[in-house]
């Protein structure tokens, strides 16, 4: 088993640079799709693996590992990388440069958490806004340096929701995906807000604070 992270850099906008590599760490695997191999350099990383059809970056024939996909494909490139990792054995995994500017790849990376949550993985996606995961099995914790926070079900309903230590708390709650209320909800001071699900998947949106 794997232990190391899996940082897997997808071409979407990165404006805080600053902020994405207090992410990482001394032993991540780093996998560079396509165009995300535009933030090498603002990331200071070095890749271990390339994953790409070159459609939207020229490949740099850097002296690594690298795949090259055909550009007809089933997957994008980052969906094909996160497969390819999940064979490799990793655990861990997050994912940057992976939302914002396209939303049908910014949604398609989201419900890659739910592909990796199912597949009994520990995954996070990054923007410079939010830190996204997946609530199912295991509870969630939310510390106050958040301050919002929001649960969206982005898969059939979700069901046996309880908030604590928040503004709006709740107990046994049920969330479809045609109604979705827990928006914009707030950790009390001093507090970590938990999260927990009996049935289903919540996509949890922890907000940065705002400069």
């Amino acid at each position: 088993m794997r232990q190391e992270q899996c940082v897997i850099i997808g071409g979407a906008t990165i404006r805080n640079y600053d902020r994405i590599r207090s992410y990482l760490g001394n032993n991540d695997f780093y996998i560079f799709c396509d165009s995300g191999l535009k933030h090498q350099e603002r990331l200071h990383l070095t890749p271990h693996l390339i994953v790409g059809d070159f459609d939207s970056w020229e490949n740099p024939g850097l002296p690594v590992e690298t795949i090259t996909l055909p550009r007809e494909k089933d997957d994008t490139d980052t969906i094909y990388a996160i497969k390819e990792a999940i064979q490799r054995g990793f655990e861990t995994f997050l994912l940057i440069g992976a939302a914002g500017d396209r939303l049908d790849h910014t949604l398609v990376n989201v419900y890659a958490l739910l592909m990796l949550d199912s597949a009994g993985k520990k995954a996070r996606l990054i923007d410079d806004y939010s830190e996204m995961e997946l609530v199912s099995r295991n509870p969630a914790c939310i510390p106050d340096f958040f301050p919002y926070f929001s649960l969206l079900n982005i898969s059939g309903t979700a069901k046996g929701i309880t908030i604590k230590n928040a503004r709006f708390p709740l107990t046994d709650g049920e969330i479809t995906s045609e109604y979705q209320y827990a928006t914009s909800n707030e950790v009390l001071p001093g507090e970590t807000a938990v999260v927990t699900v009996k049935e289903g998947h919540l996509l949890l949106i922890k907000c940065f604070p705002r400069k």
